[in-house]
């Protein structure tokens, strides 16, 4: 068994995550299918791989959140927040320099706008999890800088299913946090019509840790989850087309929130944590309420793939979807802060027939969203009378356009491939409404001073001061990646890429201005009337994130040893980060002042793995990965920058039976930034046993365990915003019964 799969597809490569290679089973029981655009050869090594997790090796690994369930692969570590909340790192960076997709189409929750947003999809309806990265990643923009992260399921069926009926359900139970959960799924054929139905669920109570920590249990470390989807196509031999409705809903704690630094704000460059004439504190209460999240999504989904449809097309495939998310901020008995995002996107490709020996694909992306929540830390606050401005969030409106090509082409023993993408986008920014209660008595006095109009000319004011603040934005980055395979013989290759991208800035790296209570921080912005860009004479429409990188691949497949080896650099200018400012800790707790700026930066890295086969049952695998960081503009390090990892594992199976053992050795980063603190190192053991019964009529039955901080090693991971206040979970077993027919 292994813990990564390297996919022998790549960038342009893609066509239908869900086409028809084997890679083990899917949660039906039918085999995983992975595929690429019919560009080339499958069993030829592309440029750059897409790695995949599928089959059993991602039941047995997955977790309560993709961040969680991708932790451990060569060059992936999380970001942890609790056990509701995890985004995965790629080489040292996480959302918004990875792009989260599903089955090809971009996932829209708020995950980009602060840590302790999850991911929205539930890892056990999952059939396979893609990490692609160089021109495999640049059809997807500049927001996939770092790789994309495609999440594969099979809600709406892109064939028939065999027998006429095919489905899987599974129990879990979790020793460290009580957990309960379950997901079950089936698809079932009428004629050329396919229909399918899945749901899930998951209770997790507050998990252990270790002794060490001070306490058996993390205070606000719960996670409860649900969710439902229906699907249907309609299938032919030539393709398919297909809906799908999915709603959920999630509900999980805050470890390390604090709204004892509500109060905090600014004058000038100065951030004060005390009540004093219109600053007050938002709660006026005691800071020992649970925080938590309640998450509500709902979307749509369209897609489309059909062969010979067009003269000259190989293949057309269509990803559309509508997505209703939005989440409360609770603490304690006040709702905090409301967010919502409700977008709608297209995505249309063609992969044309060969042309002077290049097969390729062409494709347009449009996106129309509107983004709320940011900046609001007082929702519970009612209006009150003899009160006046704007209540509620603002409406933060992006429309964007994309043009993309990739290409490929062999030439005897080398692949060639490019790609590039072209993106136009604007953002702009409504203020939220404005309000005036005032006694007759007020009224009288404002009509003094401004007049008869004094309502409108009130509102103007305020008007043109929110707007000064919030700018609209316009950028236009451009993408390229151009990469070899040299396939030199006996399974080795030697890959090179090179590429340009541009990244345009976040909707909170542009807009912040205010309190983030979850990551104990007041930031300010690149277009909130930002002093650093006011003093270089720069506005936020002159920041283009530009990076240039090189990544070399080294492998070897086939035979008793494999391998995969990484090496990457990246010069970027531009980077966009959030630089301190002050630390302030007049409330108790200390606040960091953060100001988005821009600074020239580089990542260097190697990560990969090597497995050596002893026989047909058993192998042994050694992985790891590093990242270097440096900014050379400032003097301050990147923060929350993934520590070196080395680690091993065995694998073993004979027949029905199955297990491996697995530890690793996450070492201490004392490279830190200005308001971060060293992270000691820690070792990591876990190991997994699996039995599979065989039942009638083709049907198995599979009992596992998988084990996880089985030496109950207290282990605080260093790219989370709250480390100190959210350690890894202690010692785990979590017991699986899986039946599939």
């Amino acid at each position: 068994m292994l813990s990564a799969i390297v996919l022998p597809c790549g960038a342009a490569a893609a066509e239908e995550r869900d086409g028809s290679d084997e890679r083990g089973l899917g949660a039906d029981g039918q085999p995983i299918v992975v595929t690429g655009h019919a560009l080339a050869d499958p069993e030829k090594i592309a440029t750059l791989p897409v790695v995949v997790l599928s089959g059993d090796e991602l039941v047995h690994r997955r977790g309560g959140t993709i961040g969680e369930t991708l932790d451990g692969l060569p060059g992936i570590h999380m970001d942890n927040f609790g056990a509701g909340a995890s985004r995965p790192v790629i080489r040292g960076q996480t959302i918004p320099r990875i792009a989260i997709l599903n089955n090809g189409a971009d996932v829209f929750d708020a995950s980009s706008a602060s840590p302790d947003h999850a991911v929205v999809t539930d890892p056990l309806l999952l059939d396979a999890i893609e990490i692609q990265r160089g021109p495999a990643a640049i059809a997807y923009g500049g927001n996939a800088v770092n790789g994309a992260v495609n999440l594969i399921d099979g809600k709406i069926p892109t064939q028939l299913p065999a027998g006429g009926l095919t489905g899987s359900s599974e129990l879990r139970f979790g020793r460290a946090d009580d957990e309960i959960g379950g997901a079950t799924r089936v698809t079932a054929g009428v004629g050329q019509f396919a229909v399918h139905a899945e749901g899930s669920f998951s209770d997790r109570d507050d998990y252990d840790v270790p002794d060490g920590y001070g306490s058996d249990r993390l205070r606000d470390s719960f996670a409860n989850a649900h969710s439902y989807a229906f699907g249907a196509s309609w299938i032919t031999g030539k393709g398919y087309v297909g809906l799908a409705y999915t709603r959920q809903e999630a509900e999980y704690g805050l470890p390390g929130h604090s709204h004892v630094n509500a109060v905090c704000h600014t004058h000038g460059l100065d951030l004060h944590c005390a009540a004093h004439g219109g600053y007050g504190d938002p709660f006026g209460s005691p800071d020992d309420h649970t925080a938590y999240i309640d998450l509500q999504s709902e979307r749509v989904d369209l897609r489309a793939g059909y062969t010979e449809l067009l003269p000259g097309i190989e293949h057309v495939r269509l990803r559309g979807s509508y997505t209703d998310y939005a989440h409360d901020e609770i603490d304690g008995p006040s709702l905090f802060t409301l967010y919502t995002n409700e977008v709608w996107d297209g995505r249309l490709e063609f992969t044309h027939k060969p042309i002077l020996g290049f097969t390729g694909t062409l494709g347009v992306q449009y996106t129309d969203g509107t983004f709320t929540g940011i900046n609001i830390n007082d929702m519970h606050k009612p209006f009150t009378q003899n009160g006046y401005g704007f209540d509620g969030s603002p409406d933060y409106h992006t429309e964007n356009v994309g043009l993309f090509l990739s290409e490929r082409r062999r030439f005897g023993p080398i692949d060639l491939e490019f790609a590039l993408r072209k993106d136009w986008r604007e953002i702009s920014v409504t203020p939220p409404p404005f309000r005036i209660t005032l006694s007759p008595q007020y009224e009288a006095l404002f009509a003094g001073w401004y007049g008869a109009e004094w309502r409108q000319m009130l509102e103007d004011e305020y008007v043109d001061w929110f707007n000064e603040r919030n700018p609209g934005a316009k950028h236009d980055p451009l993408s390229a990646s151009i990469g070899a395979t040299w396939n030199i013989a006996n399974g080795y290759s030697l890959a090179v890429s090179l590429g340009h991208t541009e990244r345009a800035p976040s909707v909170r790296e542009l807009y912040a201005r205010g309190n983030n209570l979850a990551t104990n921080s007041y930031e300010l912005g690149l277009a909130s009337s930002n002093p650093i860009l006011e003093e270089e004479g720069l506005d936020a429409e002159d920041v283009l994130e530009t990076s240039d990188a090189i990544n070399l691949t080294f492998r070897k497949t086939g035979g008793l040893l494999e391998f995969e080896v990484g090496v990457f650099h990246q010069d970027i200018d531009d980077y966009v980060f959030a630089r301190l400012i002050e630390i302030e800790a007049e409330a108790g707790i200390p606040h960091n002042f953060l100001i988005y700026t821009a600074a020239d930066a580089s990542f260097t890295g190697i990560d990969g793995q090597m497995s050596y086969r002893f026989s047909q049952n058993s192998r042994v695998t050694v992985f790891g990965d590093y990242v270097d960081t440096n900014l050379k503009t400032e003097n301050d390090n990147l923060p929350r920058i993934s520590p070196g990892r080395l680690g091993a594992r065995y694998d073993w199976g004979r027949g029905p039976l199955s297990a491996n053992v697995e530890y690793y050795h996450t070492f201490k980063q004392d490279k830190v930034a200005l308001y971060e603190t060293p992270t000691e190192g820690y070792g990591m053991l876990n190991a997994t046993i699996a039995y599979r019964f065989a039942i009638e009529s083709g049907s198995e039955l599979e009992l596992y365990a998988r084990g996880t901080n089985l030496t109950d090693e207290l282990a605080f991971v260093h790219t989370s915003f709250v480390k100190n206040q959210s350690p890894l979970r202690g010692r785990n077993v979590v017991f699986g019964l899986r039946h599939t027919f």
